[in-house]
Parts: C-alpha cells; structure tokens; sequence
C-alpha cells in the first residue's frame, strides 16, 4: 500500500511561485490563495510537500504544515534546482482583445519569452491591460511549465517608441504575413519576434519595418494566421533554430546544418 510520503513524491508536488526568499530553514507564511489551493482544493495536509520558487534562488522543496485549512505555513527543506538564466526571446505583439492576449501570454511563458510587450500599432484594437491579470496568468503559467522564473509584461506602447530605444545587439524578427521572406536563419543571440494585428501591419508600416536596421521580416508560411497562433507559432520556430541561449547545446541546431536531412531506411 502507498503511503502519502511515497505518494507525494518530488516530481509530483504542486509548484508555486512566491515572493519570499528562499533557503534551507526558512519559515514562509503562504497566502490565503496558496492556502486555500493547497488545502481545500487539492486536499493536502501537514507533513505534505511542495516545490516553491521565487525567480531568483532557484525551486526548493518545502514541507507543509496547516494551523488551520487556511493559514499555512512552508518549512524550506532542500534547494532541488539552482536559479539558472533563461533568456529566451522577447515578444512583442499588437495588443488585442482581453481573451486572446490572456492566451498570448499565458503560451509565451510556456515557450521561453523572457520579455512580454504589448504594442500598439495603426489596427490595434485595443489600448489597455489588466496588469495584475497579466501577472498573475504569467505566474500560474511559469508554475505549468516548470520555469525557474516569471518574464517582465511591459505595459502597453507605441511600436515607435518601443523600436526608437531598442537594443542593437537584438535581433527583431517581424512576422509579415501574405509575405515572400524566408523564415529566420539557425543561429543563436539575442532575438525577438513581432507580430501584428488583427488584419496585419499596414503596407506604411511593413516599409518602415523592412527599413530599420534591427528588424528582418520573416514569413510564418503561406497560411493567415490568427495573431495569437502567429505569435505561438513564431516563438516555436525561433527555438528550433536555436534562438534561445537556454536551449541544451545539444538541441540546438547548428549554422552549418540548418536542415539536416533524415538518413534514408
């Protein structure tokens, strides 16, 4: 018969994020939030486990003990993984309605993004977020994933203004759909990828893209994509071509073999 200390194995224990540090020893006092996840939802008790992180100390293990079903407390045992950098790349998109930019979000955590910018262009239909929602869909996404840290949500700016400031040293890969340009070389550095509204950037707004010095237009293929699966579907393919630091060496596919043919049976 499996008991619960078997049953509650590391791998298995719910993930939080919190905003403590983390240590051997540390005594954590949880939210009511994670107080009541933990105790009215999935029913754990005293003595039970699980993995906390913080963005900056890496993920530990800690051990759970209940005052009351909502007043609990986290006792710091054991450091499971070191804070390692994931810098993945940036992505910035055109704002859209509430539902769809909750998605974007929520898939370009779980892709790697380490920088999330809402940018407003010529069809952007709309101006605001809800940056606590934004946060906290960021969070719960990075805890699904397994992310040793949660990426930045900018609040939302003028595509102008945001590439007035940008950083010569990155890439900005931008998605121009209906479009001939060939997808994003295999390399590897700092990178981001753009995409456009509903109804795509504006032909003005494609010749002052393809005229800076930072931008490479890219094609996402030959199928017009909802602006939340193109920014889904370009962050995919900047990871297989290597676009992120993080990547294990041996996943990454290399300058000179871009694509590799499969050996014939």
């Amino acid at each position: 018969m499996m008991t619960r200390s078997t049953a509650n194995t590391h791998d298995t224990a719910p993930r939080l994020f919190v905003p403590a540090p983390l240590r051997d020893g540390a005594e954590i006092a949880a939210s009511p939030e994670h107080a009541h996840y933990l105790g009215g939802v999935l029913r754990r008790e005293s003595g039970d486990v699980a993995r906390l992180f913080n963005g900056a100390d890496g993920e530990w293990l800690a051990r759970l003990t209940f005052a009351r079903r909502d007043r609990l407390t986290f006792s710091v045992e054991q450091q499971l993984r070191p804070q390692t950098p994931e810098p993945g790349p940036w992505l910035l998109f055109a704002l859209l309605k509430r539902d769809a930019t909750d998605l974007v979000v929520r898939q370009a955590v779980e892709l790697g993004a380490s920088r999330v910018l809402p940018v407003i262009t010529t069809r952007t239909n709309a101006a605001r977020v809800n940056d606590v929602r934004l946060r906290a869909i960021a969070i719960e996404a990075a805890e699904q994933s397994e992310r040793l840290t949660v990426p930045s949500i900018d609040p939302p700016a003028r595509l102008d203004a945001v590439l007035a400031a940008w950083p010569a040293d990155r890439r900005l890969f931008a998605a121009i759909e209906r479009s001939h340009n060939p997808p994003p070389p295999a390399r590897t550095g700092p990178a981001a990828l753009l995409v456009g509204p509903e109804g795509g950037f504006t032909q003005t707004e494609q010749a002052w893209l393809s005229g800076l010095p930072a931008v490479t237009p890219i094609s996402l293929g030959s199928f017009v994509l909802r602006a939340e699966t193109a920014a889904a579907a370009g962050q995919t393919l900047l990871l297989a071509m290597g676009w992120a630091e993080y990547v294990a060496p041996n996943l990454k596919r290399t300058p000179e073999s871009p694509s590799t043919p499969c050996p014939t049976p």
